[in-house]
């Protein structure tokens, strides 16, 4: 953890698990855990291009991650 895209992709992985583990106590729960591996591969390739000097291009994927998180999870409830 020695960059600032280290601690933003592990916070939004966080809360993408904390959100998997709520929904998936449901007793019906919207969604399978394949919807939640899309923003987890991408969060991950953030954080690499990051820590390798495309700073900008993994704002970019952080925020497709965010947008994907709200759009294709979060709606559903």
């Amino acid at each position: 953890m020695q960059t600032i895209f280290d601690w933003l992709t592990v916070a939004v992985f966080v809360v993408l698990a904390v959100l998997y583990l709520q929904r998936s106590a449901m007793p019906d729960p919207p969604d399978k855990i394949w919807h939640y591996l899309p923003p987890a591969i991408v969060l991950a390739v953030a954080n690499y291009l990051g820590n390798h000097g495309y700073g900008i291009l993994s704002v970019l994927l952080l925020v497709i991650a965010a947008f994907y998180i709200y759009h294709a999870i979060l709606r559903k409830a």
